[in-house]
C-alpha cells in the first residue's frame, strides 16, 4: 500500500508541504484540509493592494488548480480538523470523514485575537485575516468615513495606509507609546508615525480603548477618557497559534505546536508541524514563534523532507515586510532591546536602515526603502559577520563592499 500524508491547513505551509512533497519524489497519496472555502493564498497582500483594490481575487491563490490535479492531491476545503485519533492514525473531520493517515502534517495557522471590552459585540467592529474580512471592510470604508484602528502594528498601520489614500478618516489607537513596538527599533517607530501623521492620520500612543459606544451599531470608541466618533472600526491586536487540535491529542504545546530541529511534533514520530502554529528552537538556540510568510514556507519545506527521511536542521534567517504607502520596510534577522544600533542613511529622504549589532556582529537589519541593506544584511545575519559600526554607517561605502 502507498503511503499516505494527511496536510491539515491549506495556507502558505500546506501548499508549500505538497509542492515540496512531490518535488521530492513523494508518490504515495496527499490530503491537503481547509477550513476556508478557498485553495491556499496570500495573506500578506489581503492588507495592502487587495483591500486597495489593486489586486483581484484570482491573484490571491499561491498555486493554479491545475498544480493541485498534477499532484494528485485531493482537496477537501470548507470543512474543520476536530480530532486526531492517534492510536487509528486517523484525523477526524466536522462533518464525520476520517481520514486516515502514515504522516500527518499540522499547518493549522493562528487566529486573530478579539479585544475584550464593553460594546465589543456591535456591528461595525471588523478583524483582518482572511479574505471574507477584507470583503466585508472594504465596502465599508470610503471616502469621508470615520476608521478606528486598534492596534498600531503591521496590519493596523497598513490599513491605515490604504484608508489615508481613499479619502478616510483614520484614526490608530495603540496602548504602546509607539507603534510597531514589538516589531521595530525606536528609530523606526518614530518615523512610522511622521510619515502617518504627514498622511492625515491622527496616531495616539499610550491610549488603550475602554470601550465601543453605540447602540445598535459602532457610533464611537472611548478611549483615554475621550470619546472619538467612528463609523468603522479594524481591531489588530495580535494573533494567536490554533494548537488545539495538536493539545487535544496530546502534543506538547507552549505558546504554539513545540516541534525539534526537524519539525516533528513531540511525542509522536508521525506528526509534524510548521508555520504560524508551531515553537521552534530558532538560530540562537531559544524557543520562538513566527509569524511570517518566511517561517510557513522553510519550515514546510525541512517537515516535508522530514516526513520522508531526509531530516534537515531548521535554522533559517527570518524575513518579514510591509508595505505602507511608497515605503517598503524589509526586516531580516530577530532584534534584541539591549543591541547596539547604527543608522545608515537620513530617514527625511525615506530611504535608510537600521542595523542592530550584538557582540559586533549583525543580528538583525530593519530597511526602509532601501534593499540593498536588507539582502547585504540579510546575508551578513546568516554568515554571523561583524563589521565596524562607522563603516555601515558610511553611506560612501556601497553595500556590496560593506564586508
Amino acid at each position: 500500500m502507498q503511503e499516505r500524508i494527511v496536510i491539515v491547513g491549506a495556507g502558505q505551509s500546506g501548499a508549500q508541504a505538497v509542492a515540496t512533497l512531490r518535488f521530492e519524489g513523494f508518490a504515495g497519496d496527499i490530503t491537503l484540509v481547509g477550513d476556508e472555502p478557498y485553495a491556499p493564498y496570500q495573506r500578506p497582500p489581503l492588507s495592502k493592494a487587495y483591500l486597495m483594490g489593486t489586486m483581484e481575487r484570482d491573484r490571491l491563490f499561491l498555486k493554479p488548480d491545475a498544480f493541485y490535479r498534477e499532484a494528485k492531491c485531493e482537496l477537501i476545503f470548507g470543512v474543520a480538523a476536530t480530532k486526531i485519533d492517534r492510536d487509528a492514525h486517523k484525523v477526524i473531520l466536522a462533518d464525520g470523514r476520517a481520514l486516515a493517515y502514515d504522516k500527518l502534517l499540522l499547518a493549522t495557522g493562528s487566529r486573530v485575537r478579539h479585544i475584550e471590552c464593553a460594546g465589543s459585540e456591535l456591528s461595525g467592529i471588523h478583524y483582518l485575516r482572511g479574505i471574507a474580512d477584507v470583503d466585508a471592510l472594504r465596502e465599508l470604508v470610503g471616502e469621508g468615513k470615520k476608521l478606528a484602528i486598534v492596534g498600531g502594528g503591521y496590519i493596523g498601520l497598513e490599513v491605515a495606509a490604504v484608508a489615508a489614500k481613499r479619502g478616510v478618516e483614520v484614526t490608530v489607537f495603540e496602548a504602546l507609546d509607539r507603534l510597531m513596538a514589538r516589531a521595530v527599533s525606536v528609530p523606526v517607530s518614530d518615523f512610522y508615525a511622521k510619515v502617518h501623521r504627514a498622511a492625515g492620520v491622527k496616531v495616539l500612543l499610550d491610549t488603550g480603548v475602554e470601550s465601543f459606544e453605540g447602540k445598535d451599531k459602532l457610533e464611537a470608541i472611548r478611549a483615554g477618557g475621550k470619546s472619538y466618533p467612528a463609523d468603522v472600526a479594524l481591531v489588530g491586536i495580535g494573533i494567536i497559534p490554533n494548537v488545539e487540535l495538536a493539545r487535544e491529542a496530546g502534543l506538547g504545546c507552549d505558546d504554539g505546536i513545540v516541534v525539534n530541529e526537524h519539525s516533528a511534533a513531540t511525542g509522536d514520530p508521525t506528526i509534524f508541524a510548521a508555520g504560524d502554529c508551531t515553537r521552534h528552537i530558532g538560530r540562537e538556540g531559544t524557543a520562538l514563534r513566527l509569524e511570517c510568510v518566511q517561517n510557513a514556507i522553510d519550515q514546510a519545506k525541512h517537515a516535508a523532507l522530514s516526513m520522508l527521511g531526509k531530516p534537515s536542521v531548521y535554522q533559517e534567517v527570518p524575513w518579514f515586510w510591509s508595505d505602507q504607502y511608497d515605503l517598503k520596510l524589509q526586516i531580516a534577522g530577530l532584534a534584541r532591546p539591549t543591541d547596539q544600533l547604527v543608522l545608515r542613511g537620513n530617514p527625511d529622504a525615506r530611504k535608510f536602515a537600521v542595523f542592530h549589532l550584538r557582540d559586533g556582529a549583525i543580528a538583525a537589519v530593519e530597511a526602509v526603502n532601501a534593499a540593498p541593506e536588507y539582502l547585504v544584511g540579510k546575508k551578513l545575519i546568516a554568515e554571523g559577520k561583524k563589521i565596524a559600526p562607522e563603516r555601515l554607517a558610511d553611506t560612501s561605502i556601497p553595500m556590496k563592499t560593506i564586508a
